[in-house]
């Protein structure tokens, strides 16, 4: 029996007919969410289930003629992009093509063995497909979201974390999303975070097939998860920093995202601050990383008016609320004292 089959479901909220439709509490509540028939009435929902020559008439309605990054592997991988056997490369290819070529190998069943399996992942709607959401969009908290499709065959996509927001919707084929949130990270074997398959670290487990006598933590984990199946015109919300395992399911599989932040763009990205503190911190004596555990929490991580109230407003400085002119002060002071 799968594992999966005694995970429990994403919670499920029917919402409003039409794109947009989500109710705001939905965005705030810091738990997936899964919205069924969220983005059913997009047309390319329509048009890109109805064949695979439909679907390539659409998308190359928008298409602008770039290429896109395109990863392949063998029928050996089984749809996993992952590491090679002693982690110095990858199991898989990458190359480029247009994105009616890669809709014409997805519809060529006889393609060969070699590119039997093919992803595109995160390519930016707006500058690929320019006016694809003028006629398949859904509002969103923050006006500046990132929207990005994902195209490809039968995949499985390793467990991993995204700092934003994710809204994801499908358009084409089914996906299955494992998600587990952010305190199980020692339970999820998490691979290195400099050489990784797509930017992000991801789990070494094998969702389709943990092997608990190599990773025995991951039962832990397995007790914490939360599964849902989209079909054509479902979606779901996946919040920050929740890990999230997705398998595509049909041999054509169409996907749009949504990213989006709620900090300040000036405020920088979080992994940069963990690598920084890799550098500065892990490898100090234990007696010092404890010192500066306790400076953490009451600058970071408890930090609330207390840190900076006996202070006159005037001489603040950085322990001051930061809006978007301090923040890019800090960074200007960060950089200076990084490249002494």
């Amino acid at each position: 029996m799968n594992w999966l089959d005694d995970v429990a479901p994403v919670p499920t909220l029917a919402p409003g007919r039409g794109a947009g439709a989500v109710p705001p509490h939905v965005f705030d509540a810091g738990e997936p969410v899964h919205l069924p028939g969220l983005v059913a009435d997009w047309p390319a929902v329509a048009e890109c289930g109805a064949s695979m020559g439909s679907a390539a008439r659409y998308l190359s309605r928008f298409w602008n003629d770039a290429p896109v990054t395109v990863y392949a592997g063998d029928s050996g991988i089984d749809g996993r992009f992952f590491y090679n056997d002693d982690f110095t490369g990858f199991n898989f290819a990458s190359g480029k093509a247009t994105v009616p070529q890669v809709v014409a190998r997805l519809a060529d069943a006889g393609r060969e063995d070699r590119l039997s399996t093919i992803y595109v992942g995160s390519t930016p709607v707006d500058a690929l497909l320019p006016g694809f959401r003028a006629e398949n969009d859904v509002a969103l908290p923050q006006d500046d979201a990132l929207a990005s499709f994902w195209l490809g065959s039968r995949t499985r996509i390793s467990a991993h974390y995204d700092f934003p927001d994710n809204l994801a919707c499908v358009v084409a084929g089914e996906r299955r999303f494992t998600l587990l949130p952010p305190d199980q990270i020692d339970n999820l074997y998490v691979g290195p975070v400099d050489r990784t398959p797509s930017g992000q670290a991801i789990s070494l487990v094998d969702f389709a097939a943990p092997d608990l006598s190599r990773h025995p933590r991951f039962a832990e984990a397995m007790r914490h998860a939360r599964t849902a199946l989209l079909k054509p015109g479902d979606a779901i919300f996946i919040p920050s920093m929740w890990w999230h395992h997705i398998e595509s399911l049909a041999a054509f599989n169409l996907l749009v995202n949504y990213w989006w932040c709620n900090s300040l763009a000036a405020l920088g990205a979080p992994s940069d601050a963990l690598l920084h503190a890799m550098l500065a911190l892990r490898d100090l004596p234990q007696r010092q990383r404890e010192a500066w555990r306790g400076l953490f929490n009451h600058y970071v991580f408890d930090a609330d008016e207390s840190v900076h109230e006996h202070i006159p407003a005037a001489g603040k400085g950085f322990l001051a609320t930061l809006d978007d002119a301090g923040a890019k002060r800090l960074r200007a002071s960060l950089l200076n004292r990084l490249n002494q």
